[in-house]
């Protein structure tokens, strides 16, 4: 019987694990914390979004990364759902086309997942430290330890959320090895702010119903005030062009034109105070007429700081902070099947590979697609 080696207990580490169990392959997974798919679990304490309920063309364009594109087109949404229906895990889509299991927790999908995973090997708490010929070697609790496989397939993470196993400590090996890297970056990353003082009242508030806008791009909306700066999906949508540096303006009315909010505040009386005219002309009062003072100083033109109000910020917050990342393990480092070019038989999955996803099950959908695709070229490589 073949032997392969998954090394990283994630997503695309499972679905890895798998495709070359259901082809007759033996598996040995290996991870170095003491229990698997930490960051799932995390991801489903506040209700487990495993994919977005749209057609494929949807999804490879919201990705927006071509090279992902036949590997969602083989696993996309519907084959999201059809798996986890197939653990026994009804789901159901939300309004916003979110879909999420009934139990609204990952817990019981993992359970179920792993027990259809029980003939795999499984080696806890081994760190893999590097290459060594057509073998790797770890760090265990019981002293380095080496391991040899007909295929290996990496599904290491990235390099936020140390605490759960994405740390990229695999990163230097990789390098040394001559494996083209493009820097990890933050993606759907909060933005550091210098608040004021009187702005502590409202952290934690949401701010719904605005726009945002940032070189050339218009999200619609809500974000959060957090103490450190801006949290949220809205920030989070943008967070490519916001790693560029490009400025980004809030829109604190985007149903109205700059013309109609200037009408609107023209019809109040002259003599009415600043905070009264935003409330009964525009509905702008608590934390919005807030960011106005915070961001709008002078507020000389009134109708156009409430249309584009320039959020300054000091940049992103740091990358261990960031729900997922951008960069990694470079594409013409691999082959069609995700195999390195220069490892032959050993292939990588997952968010160590350069893609950013965007919020809303993107990043589980297609880290699962690149798994089972790295899975099947592997299965593929052995059998021939």
């Amino acid at each position: 019987m073949s032997t392969a080696l998954v090394l990283g207990g994630g997503p695309a580490g499972l679905a890895a694990a798998e495709v070359l169990l259901a082809r007759g392959h033996a598996v040995t997974l290996v991870d170095h914390k003491p229990s698997l798919a930490r960051k799932f679990l995390m991801a489903g304490k506040s209700g487990l979004n495993i994919t977005k309920d749209e057609p494929v063309g949807d999804l490879q364009r919201t990705i927006g990364c071509p090279q992902l594109d036949p590997m969602l087109a083989e696993f996309d949404a519907a084959d999201v759902r059809a798996w986890a229906d197939g653990l026994g895990q009804e789901v159901f889509t939300g309004s916003s086309g979110r879909v999420f299991p009934v139990a609204m927790k990952a817990s019981p999908l993992l359970r179920a997942w792993l027990a259809r995973l029980e003939p795999m090997d499984r080696r806890l708490g081994w760190r893999w430290v590097g290459f060594d010929g057509a073998g790797h070697d770890f760090d265990t609790p019981e002293g380095r330890e080496h391991l040899g496989a007909d295929v290996t397939v990496f599904a290491f993470g990235g390099a936020s959320w140390a605490r759960l196993g994405s740390d990229a400590r695999w990163l230097p090996a990789f390098e040394e090895a001559g494996i083209p890297m493009v820097p990890f970056a933050p993606a759907n990353m909060g933005l550091c702010v210098d608040w004021s003082r009187h702005m502590e009242r409202y952290f934690g508030a949401p701010i719904k119903n605005v726009a945002l806008n940032c070189a050339g791009r218009r999200v619609v909306g809500e974000f959060v005030l957090s103490r450190a700066g801006l949290e949220g999906s809205l920030i989070y949508a943008l967070s490519p062009e916001l790693r560029t540096g490009a400025p980004l303006f809030l829109d604190l009315k985007p149903g109205l034109s700059e013309a109609e909010v200037a009408a609107r505040l023209a019809k109040r009386p002259a003599k009415e105070s600043l905070s009264n005219r935003l409330r009964k002309a525009l509905g702008i009062a608590g934390p919005l007429a807030a960011l106005l003072q915070e961001f709008g100083r002078p507020l000389d033109d009134l109708p156009s700081k409430v249309k584009a109000l320039p959020l300054h910020h000091t940049g992103a917050r740091p990358l261990d902070e960031a729900i997922s990342v951008a960069g990694g393990v470079a594409w013409g480092a691999l082959d069609d099947g995700l195999m390195l070019r220069a490892k032959p038989g050993m292939y990588c999955a997952g968010e160590m590979l350069d893609w950013e996803a965007p919020t809303g099950g993107y990043l589980i959908t297609a880290s699962m697609a690149t798994g089972r695709w790295a899975g099947r070229a592997a299965a593929d490589f052995m059998e021939r």
